[in-house]
């Protein structure tokens, strides 16, 4: 084990990675409330079976990762993703959930036929890397926006769209108190901060009365059949203009948004040889069959997470055998859903605005001083919240960007990829009602 896993070139040692593997498990625990939380709320999904589906393609996900790429990344379905899913997919465009997870598989398959052809690298180098950001910054503020909305601090007005809500509501107060918890928790350093938030907002609504106290926390493992299989059934029910956005913007987000975590932990753990990452072709790989597996039983698209990070940085992992351990805690954690019942929408909220927060940080990143640069990352930002809808934002900021790099003169410097998802959301907006 300790050969296969190159705990001597690494330096490593079985408590480390043990550890390691743990604290990345702390660190996104909460992933396996909120998005069954989010798709069966928003989409009506059997919540036993997301439950499941989160879990068991956590821990396959981050099983592959770790033996096969050998890296001390995690798996788990990305949010960001799950809300595309849920209230621009479904919600928004009146898809049926089981075509939703139809697309899901498509883009994970896409996905392998692009990490084991190579294209790749050639797809990833053609889209600019502040519009990539900018995707990043705006789902976040998305993902903030929506956790405002569930628990009243942000609500609807007829005279300005939206408004301050009731602050002294109970649902709301909770929810403000858990905000609290979870900002001081993650300011002070605390690993984990995310889950722990969350179950401290649970406590105190338990105490306050304003969440049932669980008649148990240890169960069997709910039914996946409600969701498993469903994505086979449906998908002859892709082949549509809508449906194509919704498939390339699943490949899109997950496609970026997995480079970038596999690069910054990667450099975070060292693991960086001449400014390259080694076999990122494996770790793309199983990036990919994850989301194909996470689509097989029920969930939306599953992605690295950054917080291996926390398991990288905070305890030393260095080794796949991180993510074993990590994985072996996702699969035990399928024996916990009664403490679903305990996840409300005030338990969820921070979590939400906090990712929110997290994801947003990309902003620094984009050149503002650079007009042709600045209208389509502000545009791509801006219209995720207001049109609500991940796909819409995409397809303005990526509709902007030739048009004010030729008005630049910078038309060389806009690739055919570019020109080509330029058309595909110009007709995406032109069919969009």
């Amino acid at each position: 084990m300790k050969k296969f896993f190159e705990f001597e070139q690494l330096e490593t040692n079985y408590r480390k990675e043990t550890i390691a593997g743990i604290t990345t498990f702390l660190a996104m625990a909460y992933i396996l409330f909120l998005n069954p939380s989010m798709l069966s709320d928003g989409t009506g999904m059997d919540k036993g079976a997301v439950y499941v589906a989160t879990a068991l393609a956590a821990a396959i996900g981050t099983l592959i990762m770790g033996v096969l790429a050998k890296y001390p990344i995690a798996l788990a379905p990305g949010m960001g993703l799950n809300a595309f899913f849920t209230y621009t997919v479904v919600l928004g465009y009146g898809i049926p959930w089981e075509t939703a997870l139809a697309g899901v598989l498509v883009s994970g398959l896409i996905f392998i036929l692009l990490t084991l052809t190579g294209l790749r690298e050639k797809v990833i180098n053609a889209i600019p890397a502040h519009l990539k950001m900018a995707v990043g910054a705006g789902i976040g503020l998305f993902i903030a926006f929506l956790g405002f909305q569930n628990v009243g601090i942000i609500v609807s007005d007829e005279s300005t769209v939206v408004a301050l809500g009731d602050l002294t509501n109970p649902e709301t107060l909770l929810a403000i108190i858990g905000l609290f918890a979870t900002v001081i928790l993650i300011a002070i350093g605390f690993k984990g901060g995310v889950f722990y938030g969350m179950v401290i907002t649970a406590i105190v609504g338990i105490i306050i009365g304003q969440i049932p106290l669980p008649d148990k926390i240890i169960s069997g493992v709910p039914s996946i059949e409600p969701t498993f299989g469903a994505a086979f059934t449906h998908l002859g029910d892709i082949f549509t203009i809508q449906m194509l956005v919704v498939i390339l913007t699943f490949l899109f987000v997950d496609f970026f948004d997995t480079a970038g975590t596999l690069v910054a932990v990667a450099s975070k753990a060292g693991l960086m040889k001449d400014n390259k990452l080694p076999r990122a072709g494996k770790a793309l790989f199983a990036d990919s069959a994850a989301t194909v597996v996470g689509a097989t039983l029920g969930t939306s698209t599953t992605t690295s997470y950054v917080e291996s990070t926390t398991g990288v940085g905070g305890a030393g992992g260095r080794s796949g055998f991180a993510s074993v351990v990590t994985a072996i805690l996702f699969l035990l954690a399928l024996f916990f859903s009664p403490l679903l019942n305990v996840v409300t929408p005030s338990v969820t909220a921070p979590a939400l605005i906090i990712v929110g927060v997290l994801m947003a940080s990309s902003l620094k990143d984009i050149p503002w001083d650079k007009f042709e640069i600045a209208v389509p990352a502000f545009l791509t930002i801006i219209m995720m919240p207001l049109a609500y809808s991940i796909a819409t934002g995409i397809a303005v900021g990526f509709v902007f960007y030739p048009i004010t790099m030729v008005a630049k003169g910078k038309i060389k410097e806009v690739s055919p990829v570019m020109w080509g998802l330029f058309v595909i959301f110009i007709l995406y907006l032109g069919f969009l009602h």
